[in-house]
């Protein structure tokens, strides 16, 4: 069974930075891609940043740029290096891992990331 852990998050000001890591385990991961999404409240959630066991990213447009994802595949990790946060970033940001084969989505518990203006 899948099982992602996520740490980091809390509260920062406008214009600082967080980093949010997940560790998932209980399976292997080659054929995943891994990475953050965010939902607001009152919003639907929303991709922010994947990366793939080749090396590939993708973005959303709102965070390209201030955000950086990273992938260990060794230790099977995925981290979010988030810098110039603003306001509108505060969500519960969640770890996903989607298996390319089976389609099959985990999810972490979510963690609480709050930006004051």
């Amino acid at each position: 069974q899948v099982k992602l852990v996520e740490s980091g998050g809390g509260l920062v000001q406008a214009g600082g930075s967080l980093r949010l890591s997940c560790a998932a385990s209980g399976g292997s991961f080659t054929f995943s891609a891994m990475g953050w999404y965010r939902q607001a409240p009152g919003k639907q959630r929303e991709l922010v940043a994947t990366a793939d066991s080749g090396g590939s990213t993708n973005y959303a447009d709102s965070v390209r740029g201030r955000f950086t994802i990273s992938r260990d595949n060794a230790r099977n990790t995925v981290t979010l290096q988030m810098n110039s946060l603003k306001p509108e970033d505060t969500a519960v940001y969640y770890c996903n891992v989607r298996n390319y084969i089976s389609t099959v989505n985990n999810w972490g518990q979510g963690i609480q990331v709050t930006v004051s203006s």
